[in-house]
Protein backbone atom coordinates (compact mmCIF):
# COMPACT_ATOMS: atom_id res chain seq x y z
CA UNK A 1 0.00 0.00 0.00
CA UNK A 2 0.85 3.43 -0.71
CA UNK A 3 1.60 6.58 1.40
CA UNK A 4 -1.56 8.53 0.09
CA UNK A 5 -3.86 5.32 0.54
CA UNK A 6 -2.61 4.17 3.99
CA UNK A 7 -3.19 7.69 5.42
CA UNK A 8 -6.08 7.93 3.54
CA UNK A 9 -7.62 4.36 5.75
CA UNK A 10 -6.11 6.19 8.66
CA UNK A 11 -7.90 9.29 8.41
CA UNK A 12 -11.31 7.64 7.42
CA UNK A 13 -12.41 5.88 10.41
CA UNK A 14 -11.30 9.24 12.78
CA UNK A 15 -12.88 11.94 10.61
CA UNK A 16 -15.96 9.67 9.34
CA UNK A 17 -17.97 10.84 5.99
CA UNK A 18 -18.94 14.27 7.73
CA UNK A 19 -15.58 15.23 8.24
CA UNK A 20 -15.83 15.11 11.89
CA UNK A 21 -18.02 12.27 12.95
CA UNK A 22 -16.93 8.36 13.23
CA UNK A 23 -19.32 6.28 10.89
CA UNK A 24 -22.29 4.50 12.01
CA UNK A 25 -22.28 0.70 11.02
CA UNK A 26 -25.54 -0.99 10.62
CA UNK A 27 -23.97 -5.26 10.17
CA UNK A 28 -26.70 -7.21 8.85
CA UNK A 29 -26.49 -11.19 8.67
CA UNK A 30 -29.17 -12.86 7.14
CA UNK A 31 -28.95 -16.74 8.11
CA UNK A 32 -29.25 -19.86 5.56
CA UNK A 33 -28.31 -17.86 2.44
CA UNK A 34 -25.46 -18.82 0.34
CA UNK A 35 -24.46 -16.33 -3.04
CA UNK A 36 -26.91 -17.85 -5.38
CA UNK A 37 -29.76 -16.87 -3.54
CA UNK A 38 -28.86 -12.99 -4.19
CA UNK A 39 -29.68 -11.56 -7.91
CA UNK A 40 -26.24 -9.47 -7.92
CA UNK A 41 -24.40 -12.82 -7.90
CA UNK A 42 -26.43 -14.21 -10.75
CA UNK A 43 -29.29 -15.98 -9.10
CA UNK A 44 -32.35 -15.96 -10.79
CA UNK A 45 -34.62 -17.82 -8.50
CA UNK A 46 -35.50 -14.97 -5.54
CA UNK A 47 -36.32 -11.25 -6.32
CA UNK A 48 -34.28 -9.42 -4.04
CA UNK A 49 -33.92 -6.05 -5.89
CA UNK A 50 -32.95 -3.94 -2.96
CA UNK A 51 -29.69 -6.08 -2.19
CA UNK A 52 -28.99 -5.82 -5.80
CA UNK A 53 -29.17 -2.28 -5.52
CA UNK A 54 -27.12 -1.58 -2.36
CA UNK A 55 -24.58 -4.17 -4.42
CA UNK A 56 -24.46 -2.09 -7.34
CA UNK A 57 -24.22 1.17 -5.44
CA UNK A 58 -21.54 0.22 -3.37
CA UNK A 59 -19.40 -3.21 -3.52
CA UNK A 60 -20.12 -6.71 -3.98
CA UNK A 61 -16.86 -9.09 -2.40
CA UNK A 62 -17.14 -12.23 -4.41
CA UNK A 63 -14.56 -14.48 -1.74
CA UNK A 64 -16.53 -14.05 1.54
CA UNK A 65 -16.09 -17.24 3.45
CA UNK A 66 -18.31 -18.20 6.81
CA UNK A 67 -18.00 -21.82 8.69
CA UNK A 68 -21.09 -24.34 7.70
CA UNK A 69 -23.05 -24.11 10.60
CA UNK A 70 -24.29 -20.49 12.59
CA UNK A 71 -23.45 -21.14 15.60
CA UNK A 72 -19.06 -21.22 15.19
CA UNK A 73 -19.57 -18.34 12.99
CA UNK A 74 -21.68 -16.11 15.34
CA UNK A 75 -18.47 -17.03 17.26
CA UNK A 76 -15.80 -15.68 15.09
CA UNK A 77 -17.88 -12.81 14.42
CA UNK A 78 -18.02 -11.58 17.64
CA UNK A 79 -14.26 -12.26 19.03
CA UNK A 80 -12.26 -12.17 15.77
CA UNK A 81 -11.24 -15.68 16.56
CA UNK A 82 -11.18 -19.10 15.17
CA UNK A 83 -14.01 -21.69 17.08
CA UNK A 84 -10.94 -24.26 18.06
CA UNK A 85 -9.80 -21.74 19.63
CA UNK A 86 -12.38 -20.46 21.81
CA UNK A 87 -13.15 -24.15 22.39
CA UNK A 88 -16.76 -23.28 23.24
CA UNK A 89 -19.52 -25.67 22.69
CA UNK A 90 -23.17 -25.70 20.81
CA UNK A 91 -25.13 -22.77 22.30
CA UNK A 92 -22.91 -21.42 24.21
CA UNK A 93 -19.97 -18.22 24.95
CA UNK A 94 -17.20 -18.15 27.08
CA UNK A 95 -17.73 -15.55 30.01
CA UNK A 96 -13.75 -14.47 29.48
CA UNK A 97 -14.34 -12.97 25.94
CA UNK A 98 -17.27 -11.24 27.15
CA UNK A 99 -15.35 -8.12 27.37
CA UNK A 100 -13.95 -8.18 23.76
CA UNK A 101 -16.79 -8.53 21.52
CA UNK A 102 -16.99 -6.14 18.40
CA UNK A 103 -19.77 -4.82 20.23
CA UNK A 104 -18.24 -4.05 24.09
CA UNK A 105 -14.88 -2.43 22.18
CA UNK A 106 -17.40 -0.23 19.98
CA UNK A 107 -19.90 0.56 23.23
CA UNK A 108 -16.60 1.10 25.43
CA UNK A 109 -15.58 3.94 22.78
CA UNK A 110 -18.69 5.63 22.92
CA UNK A 111 -20.93 3.92 20.66
CA UNK A 112 -24.23 3.29 21.05
CA UNK A 113 -24.90 -0.44 20.58
CA UNK A 114 -28.14 -2.73 19.81
CA UNK A 115 -28.87 -6.54 18.51
CA UNK A 116 -32.22 -7.99 17.27
CA UNK A 117 -33.28 -10.79 15.80
CA UNK A 118 -31.02 -14.29 16.46
CA UNK A 119 -28.90 -14.47 19.42
CA UNK A 120 -28.01 -17.75 19.97
CA UNK A 121 -24.63 -16.97 21.91
CA UNK A 122 -26.91 -18.67 24.76
CA UNK A 123 -29.97 -19.61 25.62
CA UNK A 124 -31.90 -16.06 27.05
CA UNK A 125 -34.08 -17.59 29.41
CA UNK A 126 -31.38 -18.88 31.50
CA UNK A 127 -29.36 -15.69 31.24
CA UNK A 128 -31.30 -12.94 30.41
CA UNK A 129 -28.99 -10.17 30.47
CA UNK A 130 -25.97 -11.87 28.50
CA UNK A 131 -26.28 -9.11 25.43
CA UNK A 132 -25.29 -6.50 27.90
CA UNK A 133 -22.27 -8.47 28.84
CA UNK A 134 -21.51 -8.29 24.83
CA UNK A 135 -21.61 -4.67 25.07
CA UNK A 136 -24.98 -4.26 23.83
CA UNK A 137 -27.01 -1.82 24.98
CA UNK A 138 -30.45 -2.30 23.70
CA UNK A 139 -31.79 -6.24 22.60
CA UNK A 140 -34.46 -7.53 21.32
CA UNK A 141 -34.18 -11.37 20.23
CA UNK A 142 -36.32 -14.16 19.97
CA UNK A 143 -36.10 -17.27 22.36
CA UNK A 144 -33.45 -19.78 20.41
CA UNK A 145 -35.20 -23.15 21.52
CA UNK A 146 -37.69 -21.04 23.18
CA UNK A 147 -40.36 -20.10 20.81
CA UNK A 148 -41.03 -18.85 17.72
CA UNK A 149 -39.12 -16.58 15.62
CA UNK A 150 -41.37 -15.40 13.03
CA UNK A 151 -45.37 -15.26 13.82
CA UNK A 152 -46.71 -14.78 17.20
CA UNK A 153 -42.67 -14.26 18.08
CA UNK A 154 -41.20 -15.12 21.49
CA UNK A 155 -39.64 -12.19 21.81
CA UNK A 156 -36.65 -11.29 25.07
CA UNK A 157 -36.04 -7.50 24.58
CA UNK A 158 -33.95 -5.84 27.15
CA UNK A 159 -34.09 -8.79 29.42
CA UNK A 160 -37.90 -8.70 29.61
CA UNK A 161 -40.20 -11.48 27.74
CA UNK A 162 -42.75 -9.44 25.57
CA UNK A 163 -46.29 -10.92 25.97
CA UNK A 164 -47.69 -8.06 23.63
CA UNK A 165 -46.53 -9.87 20.31
CA UNK A 166 -49.52 -11.95 19.87
CA UNK A 167 -50.10 -10.59 15.66
CA UNK A 168 -46.75 -9.67 14.84
CA UNK A 169 -44.88 -11.23 12.69
CA UNK A 170 -40.98 -11.27 13.78
CA UNK A 171 -39.11 -9.88 11.32
CA UNK A 172 -40.95 -6.64 11.00
CA UNK A 173 -40.79 -6.33 14.59
CA UNK A 174 -36.39 -6.68 14.96
CA UNK A 175 -36.43 -4.39 11.79
CA UNK A 176 -38.92 -1.82 13.57
CA UNK A 177 -36.85 -2.09 16.41
CA UNK A 178 -33.53 -1.15 15.41
CA UNK A 179 -34.77 1.76 13.27
CA UNK A 180 -36.51 3.35 16.69
CA UNK A 181 -32.83 2.35 18.09
CA UNK A 182 -30.87 4.31 15.28
CA UNK A 183 -33.58 7.16 15.96
CA UNK A 184 -32.67 7.27 19.29
CA UNK A 185 -28.92 7.51 18.61
CA UNK A 186 -29.32 9.80 15.85
CA UNK A 187 -31.02 12.60 18.24
CA UNK A 188 -28.51 11.85 20.95
CA UNK A 189 -25.80 12.62 18.55
CA UNK A 190 -24.18 9.49 19.22
CA UNK A 191 -22.31 6.95 16.58
CA UNK A 192 -24.28 3.56 16.71
CA UNK A 193 -23.40 0.02 15.70
CA UNK A 194 -27.16 -1.93 14.95
CA UNK A 195 -26.66 -5.18 14.45
CA UNK A 196 -29.33 -7.08 12.49
CA UNK A 197 -28.83 -11.00 12.82
CA UNK A 198 -31.87 -12.19 10.73
CA UNK A 199 -33.95 -14.46 11.39
CA UNK A 200 -34.46 -14.92 7.98
CA UNK A 201 -33.93 -16.94 5.79
CA UNK A 202 -33.55 -20.25 8.29
CA UNK A 203 -36.72 -22.12 8.76
CA UNK A 204 -39.01 -22.72 11.94
CA UNK A 205 -38.28 -24.67 15.30
CA UNK A 206 -38.98 -27.96 15.12
CA UNK A 207 -38.22 -28.99 18.87
CA UNK A 208 -40.71 -27.41 20.82
CA UNK A 209 -43.75 -30.05 22.31
CA UNK A 210 -46.28 -27.79 20.05
CA UNK A 211 -45.32 -26.49 16.40
CA UNK A 212 -45.21 -22.88 16.22
CA UNK A 213 -48.03 -20.90 14.43
CA UNK A 214 -48.57 -21.17 10.43
CA UNK A 215 -49.02 -18.38 8.46
CA UNK A 216 -52.22 -16.41 8.96
CA UNK A 217 -54.48 -17.89 6.41
CA UNK A 218 -52.36 -20.15 5.56
CA UNK A 219 -52.22 -24.37 6.14
CA UNK A 220 -48.16 -24.00 6.00
CA UNK A 221 -45.10 -21.80 7.22
CA UNK A 222 -43.38 -19.75 4.52
CA UNK A 223 -41.21 -21.60 1.95
CA UNK A 224 -37.79 -20.85 1.39
CA UNK A 225 -38.90 -18.06 -1.43
CA UNK A 226 -41.06 -16.59 0.90
CA UNK A 227 -38.27 -16.08 3.78
CA UNK A 228 -36.10 -14.93 0.84
CA UNK A 229 -37.85 -12.34 -0.28
CA UNK A 230 -38.97 -10.98 2.82
CA UNK A 231 -35.32 -11.05 3.55
CA UNK A 232 -34.93 -8.19 0.91
CA UNK A 233 -37.77 -6.27 2.06
CA UNK A 234 -36.52 -6.04 5.29
CA UNK A 235 -33.32 -4.56 4.29
CA UNK A 236 -35.37 -2.62 2.31
CA UNK A 237 -36.98 -1.28 5.28
CA UNK A 238 -33.81 -0.45 6.93
CA UNK A 239 -32.39 1.52 3.92
CA UNK A 240 -35.56 3.50 3.77
CA UNK A 241 -35.95 4.90 7.07
CA UNK A 242 -31.95 5.72 7.11
CA UNK A 243 -32.95 7.74 4.03
CA UNK A 244 -35.71 9.48 6.16
CA UNK A 245 -33.31 10.02 8.93
CA UNK A 246 -30.48 11.58 6.92
CA UNK A 247 -28.22 9.03 7.74
CA UNK A 248 -27.35 7.19 4.73
CA UNK A 249 -24.12 9.25 3.77
CA UNK A 250 -22.78 8.96 7.13
CA UNK A 251 -23.57 5.17 7.67
CA UNK A 252 -21.78 1.90 6.28
CA UNK A 253 -23.82 -0.88 5.32
CA UNK A 254 -22.97 -3.55 5.62
CA UNK A 255 -24.57 -7.35 4.62
CA UNK A 256 -23.34 -10.90 4.50
CA UNK A 257 -24.55 -14.80 5.66
CA UNK A 258 -24.06 -16.94 8.43
CA UNK A 259 -23.62 -20.00 6.43
CA UNK A 260 -24.77 -21.38 2.97
CA UNK A 261 -28.59 -22.25 1.96
CA UNK A 262 -30.09 -24.99 3.43
CA UNK A 263 -30.44 -28.16 1.53
CA UNK A 264 -34.32 -28.68 3.31
CA UNK A 265 -36.89 -26.24 4.70
CA UNK A 266 -39.59 -27.46 6.97
CA UNK A 267 -43.11 -26.20 5.18
CA UNK A 268 -45.58 -27.99 7.66
CA UNK A 269 -46.73 -30.10 10.79
CA UNK A 270 -48.64 -33.34 9.95
CA UNK A 271 -49.86 -34.10 13.21
CA UNK A 272 -46.65 -36.68 13.78
CA UNK A 273 -43.85 -34.80 11.99
CA UNK A 274 -42.05 -32.10 10.13
CA UNK A 275 -42.35 -31.94 6.66
CA UNK A 276 -39.38 -30.71 4.92
CA UNK A 277 -38.87 -29.62 1.04
CA UNK A 278 -35.57 -29.38 -0.56
CA UNK A 279 -33.98 -25.79 -1.56
CA UNK A 280 -32.75 -25.53 -4.88
CA UNK A 281 -31.73 -22.21 -6.40
CA UNK A 282 -30.86 -21.23 -10.22
CA UNK A 283 -27.35 -19.96 -10.21
CA UNK A 284 -27.80 -18.85 -13.93
CA UNK A 285 -27.66 -21.73 -15.81
CA UNK A 286 -27.09 -23.66 -12.58
CA UNK A 287 -29.26 -25.72 -10.22
CA UNK A 288 -27.89 -25.54 -7.14
CA UNK A 289 -28.79 -27.28 -4.06
CA UNK A 290 -28.03 -25.58 -0.38
CA UNK A 291 -25.09 -27.36 1.13
CA UNK A 292 -25.65 -25.74 4.48
CA UNK A 293 -23.16 -28.03 7.24
CA UNK A 294 -20.64 -29.05 4.57
CA UNK A 295 -17.04 -27.34 4.07
CA UNK A 296 -17.49 -27.22 0.44
CA UNK A 297 -18.42 -23.80 -1.64
CA UNK A 298 -22.12 -24.32 -0.95
CA UNK A 299 -21.80 -24.41 2.68
CA UNK A 300 -19.43 -21.92 3.42
CA UNK A 301 -19.29 -19.24 0.58
CA UNK A 302 -21.33 -16.32 1.34
CA UNK A 303 -22.30 -12.96 -0.09
CA UNK A 304 -20.81 -9.75 1.10
CA UNK A 305 -22.11 -6.31 0.47
CA UNK A 306 -20.43 -2.77 1.40
CA UNK A 307 -22.28 0.05 1.25
CA UNK A 308 -21.58 3.81 2.35
CA UNK A 309 -22.63 6.56 -0.34
CA UNK A 310 -20.59 9.08 0.75
CA UNK A 311 -17.19 7.16 0.37
CA UNK A 312 -18.07 3.55 -1.20
CA UNK A 313 -17.96 3.97 -5.49
CA UNK A 314 -20.66 2.36 -6.88
CA UNK A 315 -20.19 -0.49 -9.17
CA UNK A 316 -17.60 -2.12 -7.71
CA UNK A 317 -16.61 -5.80 -6.80
CA UNK A 318 -14.03 -7.25 -4.96
CA UNK A 319 -11.59 -10.91 -4.95
CA UNK A 320 -10.42 -10.13 -2.13
CA UNK A 321 -10.17 -12.75 0.54
CA UNK A 322 -12.46 -12.21 3.83
CA UNK A 323 -13.31 -14.85 6.45
CA UNK A 324 -16.04 -14.46 9.50
CA UNK A 325 -13.35 -13.50 11.72
CA UNK A 326 -12.40 -10.16 9.75
CA UNK A 327 -15.51 -8.57 10.90
CA UNK A 328 -13.99 -7.01 14.44
CA UNK A 329 -11.08 -5.75 13.34
CA UNK A 330 -12.45 -4.13 10.63
CA UNK A 331 -15.29 -2.31 13.21
CA UNK A 332 -12.48 -1.19 15.22
CA UNK A 333 -10.63 0.23 12.42
CA UNK A 334 -13.49 1.98 11.07
CA UNK A 335 -14.46 3.50 14.26
CA UNK A 336 -11.23 4.09 15.49
CA UNK A 337 -11.69 1.74 18.66
CA UNK A 338 -8.19 0.13 19.99
CA UNK A 339 -7.65 -3.35 19.70
CA UNK A 340 -7.65 -5.58 23.52
CA UNK A 341 -4.00 -5.81 23.94
CA UNK A 342 -2.18 -9.03 24.38
CA UNK A 343 -4.86 -10.84 22.54
CA UNK A 344 -4.03 -12.45 19.38
CA UNK A 345 -6.68 -12.23 16.29
CA UNK A 346 -7.62 -14.44 13.46
CA UNK A 347 -9.17 -11.98 11.64
CA UNK A 348 -7.60 -9.35 9.47
CA UNK A 349 -9.46 -5.84 8.98
CA UNK A 350 -10.26 -5.19 5.65
CA UNK A 351 -11.42 -1.46 6.56
CA UNK A 352 -9.53 -0.29 3.87
CA UNK A 353 -11.73 -1.73 1.02
CA UNK A 354 -15.10 -0.42 2.01
CA UNK A 355 -13.58 3.15 3.32
CA UNK A 356 -12.38 4.37 -0.06
CA UNK A 357 -8.49 3.07 0.34
CA UNK A 358 -7.44 0.93 -2.68
CA UNK A 359 -5.12 -1.17 -0.25
CA UNK A 360 -6.11 -4.84 0.88
CA UNK A 361 -5.58 -6.78 4.33
CA UNK A 362 -2.80 -8.97 5.03
CA UNK A 363 -5.29 -12.65 4.28
CA UNK A 364 -4.21 -14.19 1.55
CA UNK A 365 -6.23 -17.34 2.68
CA UNK A 366 -8.78 -17.74 4.77
CA UNK A 367 -10.40 -21.08 7.35
CA UNK A 368 -13.51 -22.78 7.66
CA UNK A 369 -13.99 -25.91 10.08
CA UNK A 370 -16.76 -28.39 11.37
CA UNK A 371 -16.03 -30.93 13.33
CA UNK A 372 -12.66 -32.44 13.51
CA UNK A 373 -12.15 -31.39 9.33
CA UNK A 374 -11.13 -28.01 8.57
CA UNK A 375 -9.80 -26.46 5.34
CA UNK A 376 -7.37 -23.28 4.15
CA UNK A 377 -7.99 -21.80 0.92
CA UNK A 378 -7.46 -19.09 -0.95
CA UNK A 379 -9.40 -17.76 -4.17
CA UNK A 380 -8.25 -20.77 -6.29
CA UNK A 381 -6.88 -23.57 -4.08
CA UNK A 382 -7.98 -25.63 -1.28
CA UNK A 383 -6.25 -27.78 0.80
CA UNK A 384 -8.19 -30.11 3.68
CA UNK A 385 -6.41 -30.83 6.76
CA UNK A 386 -6.12 -34.38 5.55
CA UNK A 387 -4.13 -33.47 2.74
CA UNK A 388 -6.41 -33.21 -0.38
CA UNK A 389 -5.90 -30.38 -2.14
CA UNK A 390 -8.35 -29.15 -4.97
CA UNK A 391 -7.88 -26.88 -7.91
CA UNK A 392 -11.37 -24.67 -7.74
CA UNK A 393 -10.64 -23.26 -11.47
CA UNK A 394 -11.33 -26.93 -12.96
CA UNK A 395 -13.77 -28.27 -10.32
CA UNK A 396 -15.56 -26.91 -7.35
CA UNK A 397 -17.80 -29.92 -6.37
CA UNK A 398 -14.43 -31.62 -4.60
CA UNK A 399 -14.59 -35.03 -6.41
CA UNK A 400 -11.55 -35.03 -7.62
CA UNK A 401 -8.51 -33.62 -4.95
CA UNK A 402 -5.03 -34.15 -5.68
CA UNK A 403 -3.60 -36.10 -2.75
CA UNK A 404 -0.47 -35.65 -0.83
CA UNK A 405 1.62 -38.05 -2.17
CA UNK A 406 0.42 -37.82 -5.65
CA UNK A 407 2.40 -36.07 -8.56
CA UNK A 408 1.66 -32.37 -8.84
CA UNK A 409 1.83 -30.15 -11.51
CA UNK A 410 4.27 -26.50 -10.88
CA UNK A 411 0.84 -24.63 -9.68
CA UNK A 412 -0.02 -27.49 -7.69
CA UNK A 413 3.22 -27.92 -5.74
CA UNK A 414 3.30 -24.08 -5.22
CA UNK A 415 -0.52 -23.75 -4.21
CA UNK A 416 0.00 -26.91 -1.48
CA UNK A 417 3.63 -25.09 -0.24
CA UNK A 418 1.40 -21.86 0.51
CA UNK A 419 -1.79 -23.79 1.93
CA UNK A 420 1.07 -25.91 3.87
CA UNK A 421 2.47 -22.69 5.67
CA UNK A 422 -1.07 -21.79 6.33
CA UNK A 423 -1.83 -24.78 8.50
CA UNK A 424 1.04 -24.80 10.16
CA UNK A 425 0.45 -20.57 10.96
CA UNK A 426 -2.84 -21.77 12.27
CA UNK A 427 -0.91 -24.04 15.07
CA UNK A 428 -3.42 -26.57 15.35
CA UNK A 429 -1.33 -29.84 14.94
CA UNK A 430 -0.37 -32.23 12.07
CA UNK A 431 -0.99 -31.24 8.86
CA UNK A 432 -2.03 -34.74 7.50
Amino acid sequence: MNLKNLLWCVLIPILGSAGSKRPNILFILADDVGQEVLGCYGGTSYKTPNLDKLASGGIRFDHAYSMPVCHPTRLSLMTGKYPFRIGSGWGKFPKDEEASTFSSLLQKNGYATAVAGKWQMTLLKNDTQHPARCGFEQWSLFGWHEGARYYDPYIWENGVLRNDLKSRYGPEHYTDFLIKFMEQSRKAKKPFLAYYSMALAHDVTDDLKQPVPYMPGKDRWQDYREMAEAMDMMVGKLISALDKMKLRERTLILFSGDNGTASRSIIRHDGKRYIREPVFSMLGEKRIAGGKGSLTDRGTRVPLIANWPSVIKSGNTSNQLIDCSDFLPTFCELTNTSLPKNIKLDGHSFACAVSGGKGTSKRSWVYAERGGKYFVRNQNWKLYNEGTLHDLRKENSEKNGIRANAKHSSDAKAARELLDAAQIELGRGSRY
